[in-house]
């Protein structure tokens, strides 16, 4: 199972488009949060795939802030992050993975990219596809659940 990962989209449909073009053979798309128009726009292009959203600090609406969803045998923890401070580190996003009984995190907010394992939970912040920080380029994120269910986490840089 091939899942990409993005987040802090800033209303770059041509950025999330070109992510999605390029990764046609993902099973799922997970948006993390503060891109919402242009992922409804998107989403729209590609009736065919799977899209998880949730909501960021610039995004409108009833939409949840936090998910759990399940993907390649795995409970997957899904926040944007600005409600669990992670500007202060991952520590209560990998609360939240733990209680949830997670095998992966994903978050996003700080628009800096990285990927750990952490107390058996495989943590990643896929970056910014459009407004990265700390002089990183855009990143996304992606996610691969083997048939033996070993996982690999890779950030991918967007070449501009």
């Amino acid at each position: 199972m091939k899942i990409t990962v993005v987040g802090d989209s800033h209303k770059d449909f041509h950025g999330l488009k070109s992510i999605v073009e390029e990764n046609l053979d993902a099973d799922l798309f997970v948006h993390l949060g503060d891109g919402q128009y242009e992922l409804i726009d998107v989403a729209n292009l590609f009736p065919e795939k799977k899209f998880v959203f949730v909501k960021g600090n610039s995004d409108h609406g009833n939409i949840k802030e936090e998910r759990v969803i399940t993907a390649g045998g795995y409970k997957i923890f899904c926040a944007h992050g600005h409600t669990l401070d992670v500007h202060g580190g991952p520590d209560r996003i990998l609360d939240m993975a733990i209680y949830h009984e997670c095998k992966i995190a994903l978050y996003a907010h700080t628009h800096l990219y990285k990927t750990d394992y952490i107390s058996g939970v495989y943590v990643m912040n896929p970056g910014s596809i459009s407004e990265p920080r700390g002089k990183n380029p855009p990143t996304y994120g992606i996610v691969e659940i083997a048939d033996d269910k070993t996982i690999k986490m890779n950030i991918i840089e967007i070449q501009r």
